[in-house]
């Protein structure tokens, strides 16, 4: 079998990773408290999700 004569370039590589990028995540507003949630993740601050209690938060004292 025929074996490549030497390995690709850096710069070969580097063009094909061009669009490997990392993004910011979509952030929504709660209807609940009005806190920045990831979208389709339960809000850290209130413990809704879609309306429902999805995790029993205390309450800050």
């Amino acid at each position: 079998m025929a074996h490549p004569k030497r390995r690709q370039g850096k710069s070969r590589g580097a063009k094909r990773r061009t669009h490997y990028k990392a993004e910011a995540p979509t952030l929504a507003v709660c209807p609940n408290c009005g806190a920045l949630y990831i979208y389709h993740r339960v809000c850290g601050e209130c413990g809704y999700y879609r309306g429902m209690v999805a995790v029993e938060k205390e309450a800050a004292v």
